[in-house]
């Protein structure tokens, strides 16, 4: 089989391309604007790499569809902040290009595995978000957060519609906040647009105070990447029981509040780097305005746990690694890759 990622060199597409050439024979055609965490992969005899844009390369994008069995297009951006200070952006990125690539899937009859988003389910004030039941609940247009997930939902309905009445072959999967290695990048969280784990760890790195938004009171739902993998990679070898199907990927054992997050991170960071805890920077909170800027732009959800029934069922899997992992797994990862020498952390 062959497998196209656009988006190949991201958090998901960096790992799912190593996970399909190390668990299966299948080829991996991948393009993106860099390939730093495919450089390992370069030279594989199953791996064809093109360094290009989605919104300029379209012809590749295009004549590989037409190669392929199976499309993921997994380029977006997907960090708060942006969607706040450049919704313009995002809704071009995220709706508009990935519109062309499945309007392409479609007319060459290929199979499309899309990334949707937990974010779809707004301030739902379901306890646990359902893909059958759960309604989309967001706030006023002058909450310029939502242009993300309106951007994905309609994408989402677009794609039930080609599969409902011109038999587009598609499976949706709805990431509920996977972390691990390769979650973001230093540098992003450096500009204040990363999400909030690689922030909190970034700012630990940097000597910088972690700083809770509203006062972290909101909850989440955080999933290690290799249980996201397995995910994928059983949809991408049960091809007819995921047909048509939409399905939340996380992990609901793992619901902690972000000061709670924090809390943690801030521990697991101290044992890790060796760096006594009263060394480390402190945790405080911060206004909304103040931290998104942009006037009143920015909304938060109090809860987003998904149901994964579903997925248990259809899929045979269920999430297996705990929150405490997942984060040491991060904070390895990047004390690891910080080449920057601007750490100010004292260890002793």
């Amino acid at each position: 089989m062959n497998v196209l990622i656009i988006g190949a060199n991201g958090f998901i597409g960096s790992h799912l391309s190593y996970a399909i050439l190390d668990q299966t024979d299948w080829c991996v055609f991948a393009i993106d604007i860099n390939s730093h965490y495919l450089n390992e992969l370069r030279d594989h005899p199953r791996f064809t790499f093109i360094e290009g844009d989605i919104s300029i390369n379209q012809e590749w994008i295009e004549n590989h569809i037409k190669e392929c069995d199976v499309v993921l297009p997994l380029v977006a951006i997907a960090q708060p902040k942006i969607y706040v200070e450049r919704p313009i952006d995002v809704f071009t990125l995220d709706f508009e290009e990935n519109l062309k690539i499945i309007r392409w899937v479609h007319k060459y009859n290929r199979r499309l595995i899309f990334p949707s988003s937990s974010e779809v389910y707004g301030m739902s004030e379901d306890q646990k978000f359902s893909e059958d039941n759960s309604n989309f609940v967001y706030g006023p247009i002058h909450k310029t957060r939502w242009i993300y997930a309106s951007s994905k939902q309609l994408l989402d309905r677009l794609i039930y519609a080609y599969g409902r009445d011109e038999g587009l072959n598609y499976t949706v999967f709805r990431p509920f906040n996977w972390i691990g290695p390769r979650l973001d990048s230093l540098e992003i969280a450096r500009v204040g647009n990363s999400r909030v784990l690689t922030q909190f760890i970034c700012n630990l790195i940097d000597g910088e105070d972690l700083l809770l938004v509203g006062g972290g009171v909101q909850k989440r739902t955080f999933t290690d990447i290799s249980d996201g993998i397995e995910a994928l990679m059983n949809i991408l070898q049960n091809e007819s029981n995921s047909r048509s199907k939409i399905f939340n990927i996380g992990n609901p054992d793992n619901v902690i509040s972000i000061k709670e997050l924090a809390h943690l991170t801030r521990n697991s960071f101290s044992k890790i780097a060796g760096v006594p805890i009263h060394n480390l920077p402190q945790i405080r909170s911060v206004k909304e305005e103040d931290y998104y800027g942009m006037g009143k732009g920015f909304q938060d959800i109090d809860l987003r746990v998904p149901s994964i029934k579903i997925a248990m069922k259809t899929l045979n899997w269920k999430p297996s690694i705990d929150l405490k992992q997942g984060i040491d797994s991060a904070i390895e990862s990047f004390l690891k890759d910080d080449h920057s020498g601007r750490t100010k952390l004292k260890k002793k």
